[in-house]
């Protein structure tokens, strides 16, 4: 699925890992040790974060579709 929300990816020193965020989604985050790998968890749980808030019928936030570099 192709989402229009922001998504941010930055190296942790800590964990050694690149940590993904969704930050229009709380709690929407994801890991991998690339780049591209970080990119498709963070995808899956913005698919796992929407499908939820449907079945819960919580309210969905509309995206900024802000431009973020990668």
């Amino acid at each position: 699925m192709n989402h229009k929300y922001e998504i941010v990816i930055w190296w942790s020193e800590e964990d050694q890992l690149f940590l993904a965020k969704a930050p229009e989604l709380p709690g929407c985050m994801a890991h991998g040790e690339t780049r591209e790998e970080a990119w498709r968890e963070i995808h899956n749980a913005m698919n796992l974060w929407l499908e939820v808030a449907r079945e819960h019928g919580d309210p969905i936030p509309q995206p900024e579709g802000r431009l973020v570099p990668v």
